[in-house]
Protein backbone atom coordinates (compact mmCIF):
# COMPACT_ATOMS: atom_id res chain seq x y z
CA UNK A 1 0.00 0.00 0.00
CA UNK A 2 1.20 3.49 -0.84
CA UNK A 3 0.47 6.28 1.59
CA UNK A 4 0.13 10.05 1.43
CA UNK A 5 0.02 11.93 4.72
CA UNK A 6 0.15 15.69 4.83
CA UNK A 7 -0.97 18.40 7.19
CA UNK A 8 -1.33 22.12 7.58
CA UNK A 9 -2.60 24.60 10.13
CA UNK A 10 -5.87 26.52 9.95
CA UNK A 11 -6.44 29.44 12.28
CA UNK A 12 -9.72 28.14 13.64
CA UNK A 13 -10.85 25.67 16.30
CA UNK A 14 -11.52 22.01 15.38
CA UNK A 15 -15.25 22.69 15.86
CA UNK A 16 -15.06 25.42 13.19
CA UNK A 17 -12.82 23.40 10.83
CA UNK A 18 -14.62 20.06 10.85
CA UNK A 19 -17.80 21.10 8.97
CA UNK A 20 -15.60 22.19 6.03
CA UNK A 21 -13.65 18.93 6.05
CA UNK A 22 -16.93 17.04 6.04
CA UNK A 23 -18.56 18.99 3.19
CA UNK A 24 -17.41 16.75 0.30
CA UNK A 25 -19.85 18.32 -2.15
CA UNK A 26 -17.70 21.49 -1.97
CA UNK A 27 -14.52 19.64 -2.95
CA UNK A 28 -14.75 20.27 -6.71
CA UNK A 29 -13.92 23.90 -5.84
CA UNK A 30 -10.70 22.70 -4.21
CA UNK A 31 -9.56 20.21 -6.85
CA UNK A 32 -8.40 20.55 -10.44
CA UNK A 33 -9.43 17.00 -11.31
CA UNK A 34 -12.62 16.47 -9.31
CA UNK A 35 -15.45 17.50 -11.61
CA UNK A 36 -18.52 16.74 -9.48
CA UNK A 37 -19.64 15.04 -6.27
CA UNK A 38 -23.00 13.36 -5.66
CA UNK A 39 -24.02 12.13 -2.23
CA UNK A 40 -26.18 9.11 -1.44
CA UNK A 41 -27.19 9.54 2.19
CA UNK A 42 -27.22 12.30 4.77
CA UNK A 43 -23.43 12.74 5.06
CA UNK A 44 -23.17 10.57 8.15
CA UNK A 45 -21.57 7.12 8.50
CA UNK A 46 -22.68 4.90 5.63
CA UNK A 47 -23.14 7.75 3.15
CA UNK A 48 -21.61 7.11 -0.25
CA UNK A 49 -20.14 9.84 -2.45
CA UNK A 50 -19.73 9.50 -6.21
CA UNK A 51 -16.58 11.45 -7.07
CA UNK A 52 -16.35 12.22 -10.80
CA UNK A 53 -12.68 12.56 -11.69
CA UNK A 54 -11.12 13.65 -14.94
CA UNK A 55 -7.49 13.81 -16.03
CA UNK A 56 -5.91 13.73 -19.47
CA UNK A 57 -8.11 11.40 -21.59
CA UNK A 58 -9.36 9.51 -18.56
CA UNK A 59 -12.57 9.92 -16.64
CA UNK A 60 -13.59 7.81 -13.69
CA UNK A 61 -16.20 7.85 -10.94
CA UNK A 62 -14.87 6.72 -7.58
CA UNK A 63 -17.36 5.68 -4.90
CA UNK A 64 -16.25 6.67 -1.43
CA UNK A 65 -18.07 5.53 1.69
CA UNK A 66 -17.90 7.28 5.07
CA UNK A 67 -16.97 4.52 7.52
CA UNK A 68 -16.47 6.47 10.76
CA UNK A 69 -16.97 9.99 12.11
CA UNK A 70 -15.75 11.25 15.45
CA UNK A 71 -16.76 14.90 15.46
CA UNK A 72 -14.82 17.25 15.47
CA UNK A 73 -11.73 15.05 15.24
CA UNK A 74 -11.91 12.52 12.45
CA UNK A 75 -13.69 11.32 9.34
CA UNK A 76 -12.64 7.97 7.83
CA UNK A 77 -13.50 6.84 4.31
CA UNK A 78 -12.85 4.00 1.93
CA UNK A 79 -13.44 3.43 -1.75
CA UNK A 80 -16.04 0.79 -2.43
CA UNK A 81 -15.37 0.22 -6.12
CA UNK A 82 -12.51 -0.75 -8.39
CA UNK A 83 -9.52 0.25 -6.18
CA UNK A 84 -8.25 -0.65 -2.73
CA UNK A 85 -8.06 2.77 -1.04
CA UNK A 86 -8.98 4.30 2.28
CA UNK A 87 -8.08 7.34 4.31
CA UNK A 88 -8.89 9.85 6.96
CA UNK A 89 -9.32 13.55 7.56
CA UNK A 90 -8.18 14.38 11.09
CA UNK A 91 -8.36 17.70 12.96
CA UNK A 92 -6.36 18.32 16.13
CA UNK A 93 -6.23 21.44 18.29
CA UNK A 94 -2.88 23.22 17.99
CA UNK A 95 -3.37 26.61 19.67
CA UNK A 96 0.40 27.11 19.98
CA UNK A 97 0.56 27.53 16.18
CA UNK A 98 -1.78 30.52 16.14
CA UNK A 99 0.06 33.71 15.20
CA UNK A 100 -0.13 36.82 17.34
CA UNK A 101 -3.61 38.29 17.25
CA UNK A 102 -5.27 34.99 16.35
CA UNK A 103 -7.15 33.17 19.09
CA UNK A 104 -6.51 29.52 18.19
CA UNK A 105 -5.43 27.06 15.51
CA UNK A 106 -5.95 23.46 14.45
CA UNK A 107 -3.80 21.05 12.47
CA UNK A 108 -5.64 19.38 9.58
CA UNK A 109 -4.29 16.01 8.44
CA UNK A 110 -5.16 14.31 5.18
CA UNK A 111 -4.19 10.66 4.82
CA UNK A 112 -4.78 8.28 1.92
CA UNK A 113 -3.59 4.68 1.65
CA UNK A 114 -4.01 2.92 -1.66
CA UNK A 115 -2.76 0.12 -3.84
CA UNK A 116 -2.49 1.57 -7.35
CA UNK A 117 -2.16 -1.90 -8.87
CA UNK A 118 -5.46 -3.04 -7.36
CA UNK A 119 -7.34 -0.95 -9.93
CA UNK A 120 -9.95 -2.82 -11.94
CA UNK A 121 -8.62 -2.30 -15.47
CA UNK A 122 -12.07 -2.88 -16.94
CA UNK A 123 -13.41 0.11 -14.96
CA UNK A 124 -10.95 2.43 -16.69
CA UNK A 125 -11.47 3.09 -20.36
CA UNK A 126 -7.80 3.37 -21.24
CA UNK A 127 -6.91 4.56 -24.73
CA UNK A 128 -5.47 1.93 -27.03
CA UNK A 129 -1.79 1.14 -26.31
CA UNK A 130 -1.94 2.80 -22.88
CA UNK A 131 -1.10 0.43 -20.01
CA UNK A 132 -2.14 0.63 -16.38
CA UNK A 133 1.59 0.82 -15.47
CA UNK A 134 1.95 3.95 -17.62
CA UNK A 135 -1.10 5.55 -15.99
CA UNK A 136 0.19 4.72 -12.48
CA UNK A 137 3.61 6.30 -13.18
CA UNK A 138 1.92 9.46 -14.50
CA UNK A 139 -0.78 9.73 -11.84
CA UNK A 140 1.33 9.00 -8.72
CA UNK A 141 3.14 12.39 -8.71
CA UNK A 142 -0.14 14.18 -9.43
CA UNK A 143 -1.79 12.64 -6.36
CA UNK A 144 0.48 14.53 -3.97
CA UNK A 145 0.13 17.85 -5.78
CA UNK A 146 -3.64 17.38 -5.96
CA UNK A 147 -3.81 16.63 -2.21
CA UNK A 148 -1.74 19.76 -1.54
CA UNK A 149 -4.07 21.91 -3.67
CA UNK A 150 -7.15 20.56 -1.92
CA UNK A 151 -5.74 21.28 1.54
CA UNK A 152 -4.56 24.80 0.58
CA UNK A 153 -7.94 25.72 -0.91
CA UNK A 154 -9.80 24.14 2.00
CA UNK A 155 -7.88 26.38 4.44
CA UNK A 156 -8.76 29.45 2.37
CA UNK A 157 -12.43 28.48 2.59
CA UNK A 158 -12.20 27.86 6.35
CA UNK A 159 -10.47 31.17 7.05
CA UNK A 160 -12.38 33.22 4.47
CA UNK A 161 -9.26 34.37 2.60
CA UNK A 162 -6.21 32.98 0.84
CA UNK A 163 -2.83 33.06 2.52
CA UNK A 164 0.47 31.26 2.16
CA UNK A 165 -0.14 27.86 3.71
CA UNK A 166 2.75 25.75 4.94
CA UNK A 167 2.14 22.11 4.12
CA UNK A 168 4.00 19.39 5.93
CA UNK A 169 4.39 16.19 3.94
CA UNK A 170 4.77 13.44 6.52
CA UNK A 171 4.77 10.56 4.05
CA UNK A 172 4.44 10.08 0.30
CA UNK A 173 4.77 7.16 -2.10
Amino acid sequence: MDRILLSTVAYRSPEEVFPYVRAFTNYPRYSDHLKAVRVHGDGNVGSVYDLELGWWKLSYTARSKVIAITEPDSLEWQLVNDLDARGEWRVEPEPESAPEGVETASRIYFEAQYDPYSADKSALSLPRFVSLDWVVTKVQPKLLSEAESVVERLVADIEGQRRDVELTVHEMP
